[in-house]
């Protein structure tokens, strides 16, 4: 897979997800923070590091 397509496949990814958020609501926010948890930490990234704090 070349670098440009793997940038237009996740930017489309981004997109998509947007749009399942604006319809389905908080259910659908809390699904995508979910799945992007396990994906980051499958590639041995911390989550908490990312935390946005108050």
């Amino acid at each position: 897979m070349n670098d440009n397509y793997a940038m237009k496949h996740v930017a489309i990814e981004k997109f998509v997800n947007i749009q399942r958020i604006k319809k389905n609501g908080e259910k659908e926010i809390d699904y995508q923070d979910r799945i992007a948890r396990a994906e980051l930490q499958a590639l041995g990234i911390s989550t908490e590091d990312l935390e946005l704090r108050d």
